[in-house]
C-alpha cells in the first residue's frame, strides 16, 4: 500500500533522561491492595455496583506488581466530608487491612484531599482514588512522546487539585510597612506555582507535538482515502479488530488501556476500495476530565473520521451501560451526529450458543449493528461489506465560484479528487465539482 499515508503510531520513544512519568518507570515492588466500591445511596449510576466493583479490581490488576487480596462494597446513606465513611466502618477496614498487610487502598470513586489525607493517617496506609489509579494506569502505559507529556500534563492538574494546607507555618515574612507588610508566599502556594510552572512547560512541548499530529492531519485529508475511526469501552477488542483488518501486531491483552496511543494503518477492502483504519485509546467510566483534556488532541482523530465504528463487548454484563459511557463521552468531544456510525458486537465467541443466535438475528435485521468475533473471524466479510458500502455516499454536482485569494481551497478541492470541471475568470476559478454530503460541509468549514 505505498500510495497510503505513512503510520503514525512510530513516534520517538520517551528518552531515559526525560522529565515524562513514564521516564521513571521501573520494577515495582509487590503492593498488596485492597479495593473498595462505594455505593451512595444518593448518587446510584447506571451501573450495579459489584459490576463497579469488578471493574474497579481489573483496573487494580493492570497495574504492574499489584496483588489485589481483597476487595468489598461498601454502602453509605451519604458522603462523609472528614473521613468519606463512618467512624465504624474506617476501624472495620483498619482492622482488615492490618490482617492481610496491605499497604495501598484504592477508592474507587472520588475522594476529596482531605478525605484521603485522614484516611491514610487512620489506616496508615497508602491511597488512591479512582482518578489517581487510571493516571497511574497511563502514566505506566504510556510510550510515544506524546502521550508521556499527556499524561504528566494530566498528572499535574490533578495533583495541584490535591494541594492540602499542611505546612502553614513555613510562611515566609517581607518586609515593609502597613497593608504592603505581613505573611509572604506559603509552601502551599509555592507548590502550587511550580506546579504551574511545570504545566506551562508541558503544554508548550506538547503544543510542538500536537502540531506534527495536525500536519499528518492535513497531509491525510489531501490523499482522498476516508477515514474510519474505531472507539469503544476498554477492553472492548478494539485492537484485536484492527490486527484482524490490517494484518498489524498492535499490543493484544485481556486488560484495561492495554494500548493507549493510537495507531493508523492503510486498508484495502474486499471491495477495493481503500481505507486509514485508526485504533485510539479506549474510554472508561468516570474517564477523569484531566485525561480528556490532556488527551484531546489525539481523541479529536475521531471528530475528522468519515466512519466511526463502536466496538462493544456484548458478553460483558453491563454492556448496554458501556455503550451509553461511550456515547457521553463521543458527544462530550463534538463528535458530529451526522457521521455515520456502525456498533460492532464483539466477543461472539464469549457467548453461549442461545444468545449467540440470537444476537446474529438481531445484527442481520439491523443495517447498522453487525455482530463478530474479532479473535476467530466469524461476522468479518460482514462488517467490511458494509463498511464499504457506508462510504459509498450518494454525490451531487455543484457550481462552486472562488477568488484567486482562496487558492487554498482550490487546491482542497484538487486533493480531495472532486473537480469535474474548471474555468479560469478574471476573478478567479469557476468550478464544478461532484462531492459527498460530508465533503461539503469539509469545504465549508475551510
Amino acid at each position: 500500500m505505498s500510495d497510503l499515508p505513512e503510520d503514525e503510531d512510530d513516534d520517538d520513544i520517551w528518552p531515559d533522561e526525560g522529565t515524562g512519568l513514564a521516564a521513571y518507570e521501573s520494577e515495582r515492588p509487590a503492593m498488596r491492595a485492597y479495593v473498595v466500591h462505594p455505593d451512595i445511596k444518593s448518587q446510584r449510576s447506571r451501573r450495579l455496583p459489584e459490576h463497579g466493583l469488578a471493574e474497579a479490581v481489573s483496573l487494580a490488576a493492570a497495574l504492574p506488581g499489584m496483588d489485589v487480596v481483597g476487595a468489598e462494597v461498601v454502602r453509605l446513606p451519604k458522603l462523609l466530608p472528614g473521613l468519606l465513611f463512618g467512624t465504624g466502618k474506617v476501624a472495620e477496614l483498619k482492622a482488615r487491612m492490618a490482617a492481610l498487610d496491605v499497604g495501598l487502598v484504592l477508592v474507587d470513586g472520588p475522594v476529596s484531599p482531605v478525605q484521603q489525607r485522614n484516611l491514610e493517617e487512620e489506616w496508615g496506609v497508602k491511597l488512591l482514588d479512582r482518578t489517581g489509579l487510571i493516571l497511574e494506569i497511563f502514566a505506566d502505559r504510556a510510550r510515544t512522546r506524546e502521550g508521556v507529556l499527556q499524561v504528566e500534563l494530566a498528572a499535574l492538574s490533578y495533583q495541584r487539585t490535591r494541594l492540602v494546607r499542611a505546612w502553614t507555618h513555613l510562611e515566609r515574612q517581607r518586609g515593609g510597612f502597613g497593608f504592603v507588610g505581613g505573611p509572604g508566599e506559603t509552601q502551599l502556594e509555592a507548590d502550587r506555582r511550580a506546579i504551574d510552572d511545570q504545566v506551562i512547560r508541558l503544554k508548550r512541548q506538547l503544543a510542538k507535538v500536537v502540531k506534527t499530529r495536525e500536519l499528518h492531519r492535513a497531509a491525510r485529508k489531501k490523499v482522498p482515502f476516508p477515514i474510519v475511526a474505531l472507539v469503544g469501552y476498554t477492553n472492548a477488542g478494539k485492537s484485536t479488530l484492527f490486527n484482524r483488518i490490517t494484518g498489524a501486531d498492535v499490543l493484544v491483552k485481556d486488560m484495561l488501556f492495554a494500548t493507549l496511543d493510537p495507531t493508523m494503518r492503510g486498508v484495502a477492502l474486499p471491495s477495493g476500495r481503500k481505507i486509514i483504519l485508526s485504533d485510539t485509546v479506549g474510554f472508561i467510566s468516570d474517564l477523569p476530565t484531566q485525561l480528556v483534556a490532556a488527551f484531546r488532541a489525539t481523541l479529536e482523530e475521531v471528530l475528522s473520521a468519515d466512519l466511526i465504528l463502536h466496538v462493544r463487548d456484548i458478553a460483558h454484563p453491563e454492556t448496554a451501560e458501556q455503550a451509553a459511557d461511550v456515547a457521553d463521552i463521543l458527544t462530550s468531544l463534538g463528535v458530529n451526529k451526522a457521521t455515520p456510525m456502525i456498533e460492532v458486537w464483539n466477543k461472539l465467541d464469549l457467548v453461549d450458543p442461545v444468545t449467540r443466535e440470537a444476537l446474529m438475528v438481531q445484527s442481520e435485521a439491523r443495517s447498522d449493528v453487525i455482530a463478530v468475533s474479532a479473535l476467530t473471524g466469524d461476522g468479518m466479510d460482514r462488517l467490511l461489506d458494509v463498511v464499504s458500502t457506508s462510504l459509498q455516499e450518494e454525490r451531487s454536482e455543484r457550481d462552486v465560484t472562488l477568488s484567486f485569494a482562496e487558492g487554498r481551497k482550490q487546491a482542497w478541492l484538487h486533493a480531495q479528487g472532486v473537480v469535474v470541471d474548471e474555468k479560469q475568470t478574471d476573478e478567479g476559478w469557476a468550478i464544478t465539482v461532484r462531492w459527498t454530503t460530508r465533503q461539503e460541509k469539509r469545504f465549508r468549514d475551510l
